[in-house]
């Protein structure tokens, strides 16, 4: 890696995190994946799992004290929003907002890859990133830095509801409002076998509700359950 190369990666940290390292190679290290050192091996011989590993770590322990402190929900409750905040679809929007996707070091085959896969591949940088993060600026640092990238999202969490799981939440409500159970049906498979969407329905009855789509049946469960609730919420 050139000088100058190394340098972009020092001003990202400069403009979106708002210090320098001082060991950038840090940095680079959090946002190489796997698929680059395969694809590079006599260049590179580091990846971003051991970073991801740490960083996992502190982040959990960071937003487990957080909520602790702050809150005096029981603990099954507790653990529901740090879910929540933790979530593959949370630190990955946490990554694409920073807008390290650029610097992130990929084969060219998972450049190609689908969206899903890069979405996954950011949200395992944030986590690697939070690891660097902490080794080079120590705990004080890595606790603000997930504070501002993470933790200040559980305010729109509890006004949304979307901590709660969405098909346990639809279905209090459907019993609630209908007297019924809901259903769920698929509707269409798409794509090959390794990659496929599913397109599910929620139903009561024979009513179709929402849809949902998804690469499962359990992930497209979910969107159209989250979907039914937000149209049960503006009808009530």
């Amino acid at each position: 890696m050139t000088p100058q190369q190394k340098q972009a990666y020092q001003d990202f940290a400069s403009e979106k995190l708002g210090f320098e390292f001082n060991d950038v190679d840090l940095l680079i290290t959090a946002l190489t994946h796997r698929s680059y050192v395969n694809e590079h091996k006599k260049s590179v011989n580091e990846h971003n799992e051991r970073l991801e590993f740490l960083g996992d770590a502190v982040l959990e322990l960071v937003t487990t004290d957080f909520l602790f402190r702050n809150y005096s929900e029981p603990e099954g409750t507790l653990t529901s929003w740090r879910s929540a905040l933790v979530r593959t679809e949370s630190i990955g929007a946490a990554g694409e907002a920073l807008g390290y996707r650029p610097l992130v070091r990929m084969s060219r085959g998972e450049r190609n890859g689908s969206e899903r896969a890069h979405q996954q591949i950011l949200a395992n940088a944030f986590e690697a990133v939070i690891g660097a993060v902490y080794l080079d600026k120590g705990y004080d640092v890595a606790e603000k830095f997930i504070a501002d990238n993470i933790l200040y999202k559980l305010d729109q969490i509890l006004v949304e509801d979307s901590w709660r799981d969405p098909k346990s939440h639809l279905q209090e409500i459907i019993q609630r409002e209908d007297g019924v159970t809901p259903n769920y049906r698929v509707l269409a498979e798409d794509g090959p076998d390794h990659d496929k969407v599913f397109t599910l329905g929620v139903y009561t009855g024979d009513k179709l509700i929402a849809k949902g789509v998804g690469p499962s049946k359990q992930a497209a469960q979910q969107e159209a359950a989250t979907k039914a609730i937000a149209i049960y919420k503006k009808h009530k």
